[in-house]
């Protein structure tokens, strides 16, 4: 069987589009598999659960028992893909509780496959915590998010060793557009009858990509 995907969204540094792309992540999953679940663990207003409050609940980490229902949460073997939209405030203490309670082995053992996506900015801050996530987790499990709305030229070299994935700047205008509570993406493109549209291209793209990711994390499985 097909191991459960885990996919955890983070960075150190605030407003580097971690919401964003949980959004794209949680509503390709779901128009894809008709079922995701999504864990919002922010402490910023407008968050994950503004967006997508019939698939997200709300996560703490600030003591034990938030973070023992976290984990029994996500390290269940339903074929239900989570998602995790980690603030930056809890990016140190729950990698370090990720270590401390050997989360990757246990998941392993529970057929619960987690993938950490993070989404990069050219700050020191950024660079150490990537530097920390490289010495814990695999590197076929460690994704860079290279936003170009947030990483204006080319990536630091320091992120490019492994697996990036972009995402391409939207202008202005649309990204305001996609910033609306009501906004959804798989809406957009089932009712947008012109498909050369930018945006319709950029939710395409971005769709395609999660759907490439998806295929080489199987691969690497068999």
């Amino acid at each position: 069987m097909p191991a459960t995907p885990v996919y955890i969204i983070c960075s150190p540094r605030p407003q580097v589009g971690k919401t964003l792309l949980a959004r794209l992540l949680s509503e390709f999953l779901l128009l894809k598999n008709g079922a995701v679940l999504a864990f919002d663990v922010n402490l910023k207003e407008p968050s994950l659960l503004d967006y997508l409050p019939s698939i997200t609940e709300t996560a703490e980490i600030d003591d034990t028992f938030g973070k023992m229902q976290l984990m029994d949460r996500v390290i269940l073997d339903d074929g239900i893909a989570k998602v995790i939209d980690l603030g930056f405030h809890a990016f140190d203490e729950f990698f370090k509780m990720s270590e401390e309670i050997g989360f990757l082995k246990e998941a392993a053992r529970r057929n619960v496959r987690p993938i950490i996506l993070f989404a990069a900015d050219t700050d020191r801050a950024s660079t150490r915590g990537h530097q920390m996530l490289v010495r814990q987790i695999p590197a076929t499990r460690l994704i860079v998010v290279d936003n170009e709305y947030i990483v204006r030229g080319e990536l630091p070299e320091t992120f490019t060793a492994g697996r990036v994935q972009r995402i391409s700047a939207l202008p202005v205008f649309l990204k305001t557009y996609i910033d609306r509570l009501t906004f959804s993406f798989t809406d957009y493109l089932r009712h947008e009858k012109d498909s050369s549209t930018e945006l319709h291209q950029w939710i395409r793209r971005n769709y395609f990509s999660f759907r490439e990711l998806e295929l080489s994390l199987i691969l690497q499985q068999s």
